[in-house]
């Protein structure tokens, strides 16, 4: 049993943190401030080869697997991009997971190559409004005509839909009264977002600026028949096949944003002398700071679990949601301490931590609420009943 990265791995980890350095506090503190992409960020990444690192080798990628995008998106994090370089290329890498799996050989020549050199830009429209977690209710509804689909509904949290020009979309093709299992009758696209029959609604939030939110409104949308990815009704099944990569990507950047935030609380209690000592003398710094890294260690190892157990071929569900609980949790905690641990300067733009901090509630919300994956462990870990 091995508990630290492979050789290959680690190279992985220094590679990504030299090209990140590129790219320092004032660099996000400016596209935060200004609310602008990261255009020069994801440039970089995609010239180096970057956003292929999970996709198969025949498509452009490099081959990898999960747990190598997991180590590359912590060092994002962990740069001190946090969830705002995390994110702007977080789709990219796990997103068209979907198409990978269920995809024919023609839908992966002309779909993966495009976003793997950076023509396309993707986001990804499953939640919706009036339906949130509950996924399997969702309202947006395609029609097939002839050799198309008319696509009308509302999609809400759809990141990046500000700069893409694909969507990856979730939507029903048969009413949820006419199925026999509450799964069945979803179908998954990916297809080009006409801006003619798709409104993108930009959603004012706490934090990550730099990587937009939004509202989709989708007005008679046609999609071609050949962008349908696997049997029609099959979505579901499909879209199953990103979630458990993203709890994985999303623990992995929760605890390389807290690794960030502990690394600078830490500096600035060596550094900062009040009462002619330095705080971090004093044990009433040190312990919290020092609670923070365990439990960071603890939920990280929990993420390589389920990355492994993805990557070989095994069940990961429960590994993969406790992953994202863990790391959100301890992310947090360890973002909210470097806040209290400078003080008021914590409070100041030019310490980060504050960016951090609200950066940090991201992975505790999305793409599931903490309190959801407790109960989806109580029923399918512990055998309790089902409470939702």
């Amino acid at each position: 049993m091995e508990f630290a990265l492979t050789e290959a791995q680690e190279q992985i980890r220094q590679e990504i943190l030299r090209q990140c350095a590129r790219f320092g506090d004032e660099y996000w503190l400016a596209k935060e401030r200004e609310a602008v992409f990261p255009h020069e960020f994801y440039q970089a990444m995609v010239e180096t080869g970057w956003l292929g690192i999970a996709m198969p080798e025949e498509y452009g990628g490099a081959g990898l697997g999960i747990t190598e995008a997991a180590v590359m998106m912590q060092a994002v994090a962990e740069s001190g991009a946090g969830m705002s370089g995390a994110s702007a290329i977080h789709m990219n890498i796990f997103g068209l997971n979907p198409v990978v799996v269920f995809g024919a050989d023609e839908q992966k020549r002309r779909m993966l190559p495009p976003l793997l050199k950076g023509r396309d830009k993707a986001c990804f429209a499953v939640t919706e409004p009036n339906v949130g977690l509950n996924t399997t209710q969702l309202k947006t509804r395609a029609e097939r005509r002839g050799d198309r689909y008319v696509v009308n509904g509302q999609k809400i949290w759809t990141s990046t839909a500000q700069v893409a020009n694909k969507v990856l979309l979730l939507t029903r093709t048969t009413p949820l009264d006419e199925v026999n299992k509450k799964t069945a009758g979803l179908t998954l696209f990916y297809t080009d977002l006409d801006r003619s029959r798709v409104e993108v609604r930009l959603i004012e939030k706490m934090g990550r600026h730099a990587v937009d939110s939004n509202m989709l409104f989708i007005d008679n949308l046609e999609i071609p028949v050949e962008d349908r990815i696997g049997e029609e009704g099959q979505g579901f099944r499909a879209i199953l096949h990103g979630m458990n990569p993203e709890r994985i990507l999303i623990a992995a950047e929760a605890v390389g944003i807290g690794r960030v935030a502990l690394a600078r609380a830490s500096q600035y209690a060596k550094d900062r002398v009040v009462f002619g000592r330095p705080i971090g003398q004093n044990q009433a710094i040190q312990h919290p700071l020092a609670a923070c890294w365990a439990n960071l260690e603890a939920a990280n190892l929990m993420m390589l679990k389920a990355a492994q157990l993805y990557d070989t071929g095994r069940e990961c569900g429960a590994e993969a949601n406790a992953a994202k609980y863990l790391a959100a949790e301890a992310g947090f905690r360890a973002c909210e301490r470097a806040v209290m641990t400078h003080g008021g300067m914590g409070y100041a733009q030019e310490y980060h931590v504050e960016r951090f901090l609200r950066e940090s509630l991201i992975p505790r919300i999305a793409p599931i609420s903490p309190e959801l994956i407790l109960s989806f462990i109580a029923e399918r870990v512990l055998g309790l009943p089902k409470s939702y």
